[in-house]
């Protein structure tokens, strides 16, 4: 294979220079925001702030109430719980559902499956209301079970067609072999086909963590106590009508960046593996 000419190698380079810079100048540009003192929206193309300072992200992550609660503490706890508990029911569900939509050939399997592709169709805040009147019969407004219901459920149809398509790349000989070894269907369920979908899991459990952390709408619905926010809503309430706190909402964004970026490295090394689950068959 004729290795590329030296003009061509540096023409790829410069391209991928420009897209790298292209990706990463909002990032930069937030984090001037970040640490300026001003709290209006910079026009200036320079990344440089006039001023470094941290009141922004003191500000922002030591705010109380009225009775003197740590907002942020509680908020960023709420976030944790309601992403963590939705990725957990979701995976439960979906690695279960999807097994059996993978293994087994059962009256309505094809309607079920066209039905969860459809129901990805459909933007979540459409069924903002009936789900409110749900919540509200069940006298779960305004609480953190209400949202990783909702989260948790969601989130199946998107983790169920993730898993699917890697389970059935799962040779079918190594169940057959453990069957005839005396081991029963659940046995081969967790033992022998979840060890070798964790990469599918992993990455299904990253998308689902993030889509709950960052999910605004339906947690500013369903929330109507400052203490009881997710993360997110904490982040809007820094943007008014008629003002906007850019410097906090920037330091704001990055705070709550933070644990998606540092749950995205722990996991970057199923990251390849899960992301192409399912492509090839065989």
């Amino acid at each position: 294979m004729n290795r590329p000419a030296l003009w061509q190698r540096i023409l790829a380079h410069a391209l991928l220079c420009f897209a790298v810079s292209i990706a990463v100048y909002p990032v930069l540009w937030v984090l001037k925001m970040a640490f300026s003192p001003s709290q209006a929206f910079g026009l200036s193309s320079s990344l440089l702030p006039d001023a470094v300072t941290w009141d922004n992200f003191t500000s922002f992550l030591s705010t109380t109430d009225r009775d003197g609660r740590w907002v942020f503490g509680h908020q960023l706890f709420n976030s944790v719980i309601v992403s963590a508990a939705t990725t957990l029911l979701g995976i439960f569900l979906a690695c279960t559902a999807a097994y059996a939509f993978s293994r087994f050939r059962f009256a309505g399997r094809r309607a079920g499956l066209a039905l969860f592709l459809i129901t990805q169709m459909f933007p979540g805040v459409m069924m903002a209301i009936p789900i409110y009147l749900i919540m509200e019969a069940l006298g779960l407004l305004g609480t953190l079970t209400a949202l990783v219901m909702i989260y948790g459920i969601t989130s199946i149809p998107f983790c169920v067609f993730m898993l699917k398509g890697y389970f059935d790349t799962i040779p079918r000989e190594l169940e057959e072999s453990a069957l005839i070894d005396g081991a029963s269907q659940f046995t081969i369920f967790w033992r022998i086909v979840l060890p070798l979908a964790k990469p599918a899991i992993a990455v299904t459990a990253l998308f689902s963590f993030m889509t709950a952390w960052n999910e605004f709408i339906l947690a500013a619905t369903f929330m109507n106590e400052e203490i009881m926010f997710t993360l997110p809503v904490a982040l809007q309430r820094h943007v008014g009508s008629f003002h906007t706190e850019w410097g906090k909402f920037a330091a704001g964004a990055i705070v709550v960046s933070i644990p998606v970026v540092a749950l995205f490295f722990a996991l970057q090394r199923h990251l390849v593996g899960g992301l192409t689950a399912g492509g090839v068959k065989g």
